[in-house]
This record gives C-alpha cells, sequence and structure tokens, in this order.
C-alpha cells in the first residue's frame, strides 16, 4: 500500500466578494476544526503502527478473515486489559 501526502498545499481560491474581510467566528471554528483535522491524518499517516495496521487490512486475505470472525471468545475485562497492557509497552 502506498500512501501520497502534498505537504503545505495551497488552499482552492475563493471568490472576493463572497468574503468579508473580518472572519466570523464560524468560520474561524470551521478554520481550526480542518487544520486539527488534517494535523491529526498527518499524525496517523506518519504513525508506524496504524501503518502496519492498514498494511495488515489492506491484504486481500485478511477481507475474508474479518468477515467471518465472531465472538466466540468472550474476554473479561480484566483479561483484555492486560493484553492490551502488554502489547502497549
Amino acid at each position: 500500500m502506498q500512501i501520497r501526502t502534498i505537504a503545505n498545499s495551497t488552499p482552492p481560491a475563493r471568490d472576493a466578494s463572497a468574503v468579508s474581510s473580518a472572519p466570523s467566528a464560524e468560520s474561524r471554528r470551521i478554520s481550526d476544526d480542518v487544520a486539527q483535522a488534517r494535523h491529526t491524518a498527518m499524525s496517523a499517516l506518519t504513525n508506524d503502527r496504524f501503518g502496519a495496521m492498514l498494511e495488515q487490512i489492506a491484504d486481500p486475505g485478511a477481507s475474508g478473515a474479518l468477515a467471518t470472525m465472531r465472538c466466540d471468545n468472550v474476554v473479561d475485562f480484566r483479561s483484555a486489559q492486560s493484553s492490551y497492557a502488554d502489547n502497549s509497552e
């Protein structure tokens, strides 16, 4: 799988007549939300664990395995928490 990004891309041009000289609180909030979403996406794309997960789920054989998964193995909360802690170290 190949991920391509365009760093520091220029936003599309806007019609000057449609935009007032001072941005509204709503447009600032939207702009901040977009910047935060972009930062989060770039962080995910550069995260090694996230990349490894994408490689695994992009494998054609993985889709069949995911489609047939069932909840046959019931795990209690402590066991799941312990496994998660072991894998996070």
